[in-house]
């Protein structure tokens, strides 16, 4: 209760649509604070997709091999406690509620968004362990993001960029060289690792935004690479030699590129990760609501013994990315979809092929999400498409043979939904 008590307060008086874009207030408040994050040892993540699947993976092969790991994501899906990883473990509600209360007293009522004063809670708590890892996902862009304002870090991943969070752009700049921009333009001088993209212009586009940019730098298929091979293992290779590995305890090829650059990651910090410490820590990652497959619960019973997975992917990168995974299944396909507002509808759900059903809803909790009637009216290209007002009624809407799968997806805040009710 106090926790919640607390996250309602700073949300009344920092709206988290609100979204302000710069640093100067956070680092007020971290001045404040005594500059925490100038006390700790972080690998900087950005990107449009992947950022989590491959932080997560980079935190499974640390534990694996004894390193005590802080780290800080965004959004979370269940609870905000996600976002809090310190020692190994997320905060419990009574620490996490203390440390808000305390920067919140701290920076006095003065102007700041939730995100930054989030980040500013994170910084704070994170320098009471200078000897940690820190891997830091960036929030919106990074440019003028929140968690910017690092000095020196140990390195930056740059995931895979596409087209997203246009709306923050002014019109005749939503391209992707200029989110590549916003993205790469500030990465620090250490080491960047970037990771495999979906075109070759955009690696391209990377290469020359950070080119400048005195940093070591490691690329996908320049510096490190992947194959997968028959016998359920998949094969890693860099300059440091190669690594026969077993295939991951999470779905999708994508996952293989994002554990892919967690390896050359870590590999290339040389920090004495060793072979079985990434063989291991590979069969444990954590993957909330990406390529999630549900097993049990009170909306699995509704699915019977057809296959149910929970997917947040809502951009072009994304559903690229999903639907590659799903022309692998020899199954039919029924898709349930619910997305925010400002996504660009008709180009995420242009990927989708061979699908049976295709059912749109409204997210019941985001008030800034697009009607599940306008949503169907945008799909009208697609054959199959219905409507139903909320995820139980889709679910029992589908008529699912033996051997049907059933897929929800559009939003993380969607997936959030659906793990809740289940």
């Amino acid at each position: 209760m106090k926790l919640q008590k607390i996250l309602n307060r700073l949300l009344e008086k920092h709206p988290k649509e609100k979204i302000d874009l710069g640093l100067d207030r956070i680092k007020e408040l971290c001045k404040k604070l005594d500059n925490p994050q100038d006390k700790i040892k972080a690998i900087s993540v950005v990107g449009s997709n992947g950022k989590n699947s491959s932080i997560n993976a980079k935190f499974a092969i640390l534990k694996e091999a004894n390193f005590n790991c802080n780290v800080y994501t965004s959004p979370h899906i269940l609870k905000i406690n996600e976002r809090f990883v310190f020692n190994n473990e997320e905060l419990s509600d009574n620490e996490l509620a203390d440390l808000f209360e305390k920067v919140e007293k701290i920076n006095d009522n003065n102007p700041i968004t939730f995100f930054e004063i989030l980040t500013a809670c994170y910084f704070y708590k994170a320098a009471e362990y200078p000897d940690n890892i820190n891997l830091v996902e960036a929030g919106l862009f990074h440019r003028f993001d929140a968690t910017n304002i690092l000095k020196e870090n140990l390195a930056s991943v740059v995931c895979s960029c596409s087209i997203d969070h246009t709306d923050w752009l002014p019109k005749n700049e939503r391209t992707i060289e200029k989110i590549i921009f916003e993205k790469t333009s500030t990465l620090l001088n250490s080491n960047i690792i970037v990771a495999k993209q979906s075109t070759k212009e955009t690696m391209d586009c990377i290469k020359n935004t950070i080119s400048q940019n005195k940093s070591n730098k490691v690329f996908f298929n320049d510096d490190f690479s992947y194959s997968i091979n028959e016998n359920d293992f998949f094969y890693y290779e860099d300059k440091f030699g190669g690594l026969k590995l077993p295939m991951p305890n999470v779905l999708g090829q994508y996952q293989l590129e994002n554990i892919s650059t967690a390896i050359a990651t870590l590999r290339t910090l040389d920090i004495g990760i060793k072979d079985e410490h990434i063989q291991r820590g590979i069969k444990k990652i954590s993957s909330l609501a990406r390529l999630q497959e549900i097993k049990s619960g009170k909306l699995k019973e509704l699915v019977k013994s057809n296959r149910f997975i929970v997917d947040g992917s809502h951009n072009e990168g994304g559903a690229k990315a999903l639907n590659e995974y799903l022309q692998s299944l020899d199954c039919n396909k029924h898709v349930i979809i619910g997305m925010m507002a400002n996504k660009e509808h008709e180009k995420y759900i242009s990927y989708f092929k061979d699908i049976s059903s295709i059912t749109t809803i409204d997210l019941k909790t985001q008030p800034n999400s697009i009607s599940g009637k306008d949503l169907k009216e945008k799909f009208k290209s697609m054959p199959n498409v219905k409507y139903q007002p909320d995820i139980k009624q889709a679910i029992k809407s589908i008529d699912l043979k033996e051997g049907d799968l059933l897929l929800i997806t559009g939003s993380l805040y969607g997936a959030a939904e659906v793990l809740n009710l289940n």
